[in-house]
């Protein structure tokens, strides 16, 4: 008799591959996209460390603005996928993968959300 736990599980399955590209993806953004918000946010700066003031002006470029909402993006994205594939090597009923990945869902836009109004909040300052 076969291993059920082995065998295929359904169309939602395929979809395992996929999630885990977009993971690797989203990584290799992430290492880039810190690499440029270090320089950016850390090393471009004449005589030493911003002041608030500083910070904000800067925060509110365009191009910086940009480079942050999609660093936000692309971290919970990847953190989002990550804790689903921690969530998931747990085994759970398909009902519980089904509410394991709506609620990730929801965490997920509603940080991107959150952060999204606070760079606004900060680009007005």
């Amino acid at each position: 008799m076969r291993d059920k736990s082995l065998t295929h599980q359904g169309p939602r399955q395929d979809r395992s591959g996929a999630i885990w590209l977009i993971q690797a993806f989203s990584g290799l953004l992430l290492v880039a996209l810190l690499l440029l918000h270090m320089v950016a946010h850390h090393f471009i700066v004449e005589g030493g460390l911003r002041e608030f003031r500083q910070v904000v002006d800067y925060a509110s470029h365009p191009a910086i603005f940009a480079i942050t909402i999609i660093f936000l993006i692309v971290v919970t994205v990847h953190t989002v996928l990550g804790l689903r594939a921690i969530l998931i090597d747990l085994r759970p009923s398909l009902a519980a993968r089904r509410s394991i990945d709506w609620l990730l869902l929801a965490i997920g836009v509603a940080i991107i959300i959150y952060g999204i109004w606070l760079e606004f909040i900060i680009a007005r300052l």
